[in-house]
């Protein structure tokens, strides 16, 4: 093998190399996913097109292929994804020698709605954080899940991911790990922390097992580290009217912060957010519920 072929060569067009180099650059298992599925999709479609290898690919059938995925039913968001994964996959290519230029290097793609975030309501958060739940060990863990998706803005995968080690009570902060293994501290409030702590002295030991990993702060009711699934089945239980989706508790938090006079920056810090243009969405929906309160409210609105 030569020192600049990928791994997986003999396969014609790369895509075990195109992953392994994925997942070296520490990308998330999300994104990981992602770019294969969508490399996978794609070289099944260009093979039934009678293409035999990515050398044999120019940006015409490439925009043939995010037409044909949007005549399927490919939502816009699904077609800038899929095009952003093929742009990967071509120019790692170039970076390998396998090809002199990218055919994806000018191809474009719908732009996505930049569509405001949903948050959650005044009625639906009271519920969700001051209720009655109950006293057993889920009506605990139910708790501390919400009170730190709300009180600290974090991506479920990111509360999901939290160890024991990962909180500390007597400064008041959460060390999380985000998007590309990027640690970041973010702080929690007394409430959220009292839940935890609640949670960990009186109810996490009761529903482990032997099979359970012993560094992990959250447990699903397998005895399993809590998933995604399993902190969207906990709001659908808690929540009394509605549904509300676990990324909502994150865009609230971002809001009620902006709302509340937090500098963006600072927010941007908080959330993990590379660009501040992805936290300056946040500013659009404090505008909105400010002009739809003073139209409710003010005599001439």
């Amino acid at each position: 093998m030569q020192p600049n072929e990928p791994v997986g060569a003999g396969e014609a067009w790369f895509r075990e190399g195109f992953a392994s180099t994925l997942r070296a650059q520490n990308q998330s298992l999300s994104t990981v996913r992602a770019y294969s599925g969508d490399l996978e999709r794609f070289v099944a479609w260009a093979r039934a097109q009678g293409i035999g290898g990515p050398g044999e690919v120019d940006t015409k059938v490439l925009r043939r292929y995010l037409t044909y995925m949007t005549e399927k039913g490919d939502q816009r968001t699904s077609i800038v994804r899929r095009r952003a994964s093929l742009r990967s996959y071509f120019l790692w290519l170039v970076e390998r020698g396998q090809l002199t230029e990218s055919p994806a290097q000018r191809l474009s793609a719908p732009k996505a709605r930049s569509a405001l975030p949903k948050i959650v309501v005044r009625e639906q958060l009271d519920h969700l954080l001051d209720e009655d739940w109950g006293e057993d060990e889920w009506a605990t863990l139910d708790r501390a899940v919400c009170e730190v998706l709300y009180g600290a803005g974090l991506r479920v995968s990111e509360l999901c991911g939290l160890d024991l080690e990962s909180v500390d009570f007597e400064e008041g902060l959460l060390r999380v790990m985000g998007k590309g293994q990027k640690e970041r501290i973010v702080p929690l409030h007394r409430r959220g922390l009292e839940s935890v702590r609640l949670w960990i002295e009186d109810a996490r030991e009761d529903v482990m097992t032997s099979d359970s990993p012993r560094a992990a702060l959250f447990f699903n009711r397998r005895g399993s580290r809590l998933g995604t699934r399993d902190v969207r089945r906990i709001l659908d239980n808690r929540v009394a009217r509605g549904h509300v989706h676990p990324h909502a508790l994150r865009h609230t938090y971002a809001t009620h912060l902006l709302e509340g006079g937090a500098d963006l920056r600072v927010v941007q810090e908080l959330l993990g957010h590379e660009s501040l243009t992805t936290t300056q969405i946040y500013t659009h929906v404090s505008k909105s519920r400010l002009q739809k309160v003073h139209h409710q409210t003010h005599p001439r609105a």
